[in-house]
């Protein structure tokens, strides 16, 4: 494993308030996004159950769980059909995980702050520079030939885990993003849920992030994106993971 570089950030605090100056910034550049795209995206929105919860969390006190957030936990699945690639599930992951910064978001900066450059490992992390409330610090917890999934580390300004994975799908091949997570923090409880121009944000982010991953892996998106959000309003306590 590398060792762990200094990372380039405050308290939480001083992230809250960078998060509102950058703001209006970032919804302008996702409105924009989003007005010029063509590719069409198919949303769900429905009430969870347990069935939600996200898998078990590493037991570790630098960890951001979703219990430690604020508000309703949001499972979503971002999906897309990847056509005309010539690549396999795991050449096209190989491509994901050496460099993030050549599928997410334009405005979302990977800053690796451990681990070596080009790789995606167990232990690695990254201070990811994102528009809105979503800047903060986060912990790779699985990789394998499948995928790989993060879960954010306390001074987040989410509480929670992502996961991306490739897979055949027929000819073709499918690019999953699925995420578990409630907001941070107050601030961030206010500018996701009350406001919810925030979860806006972070919808068309994600979604744009598949086209890239699309394009990355040299096809072309068939059929869209599909976007499943489930609600789960009740607090359940997420179990950890043994160790």
């Amino acid at each position: 494993m590398g060792t762990r570089r200094a990372p380039v950030t405050g308290d939480r605090r001083s992230r809250s308030v960078a998060a509102l100056v950058r703001w209006p910034l970032g919804v302008a550049l996702v409105s924009w996004r989003y007005f010029w795209r063509t590719t069409p995206i198919h949303r769900s929105d429905v009430a969870g159950d347990r069935s939600d919860l996200p898998p078990p969390a590493p037991a570790d006190r630098d960890v951001q769980r979703p219990d430690d957030g604020y508000g309703t936990l949001l499972h979503r699945r971002y999906a897309v059909r990847i056509r005309g690639s010539s690549l396999g599930p795991e050449e096209l992951l190989e491509r994901l995980a050496a460099d993030p910064d050549r599928w997410s978001p334009e405005f979302a900066v990977f800053r690796r702050t451990r681990g070596d450059d080009g790789s995606m490992a167990v232990g690695d992390e990254f201070l990811i520079r994102m528009p809105g409330p979503w800047d903060g610090p986060v912990r790779v917890c699985a990789a394998d030939a499948a995928g790989f999934s993060f879960v954010t580390l306390r001074g987040h300004l989410e509480a929670g885990r992502i996961e991306f994975r490739v897979e055949r799908d027929g000819a073709d091949l499918r690019f999953t993003i699925e995420s578990w997570a409630r907001p941070g923090d107050r601030l961030s409880h206010l500018l996701y849920n009350r406001l919810r121009v925030a979860k806006e944000v972070q919808l068309n982010m994600w979604t744009h992030a598949c086209i890239r991953a699309a394009r990355l892996a040299g096809g072309r998106p068939h059929g869209g994106v599909t976007v499943h959000t489930r609600r789960l309003e009740n607090r359940v306590r997420q179990p950890e993971a043994r160790v």
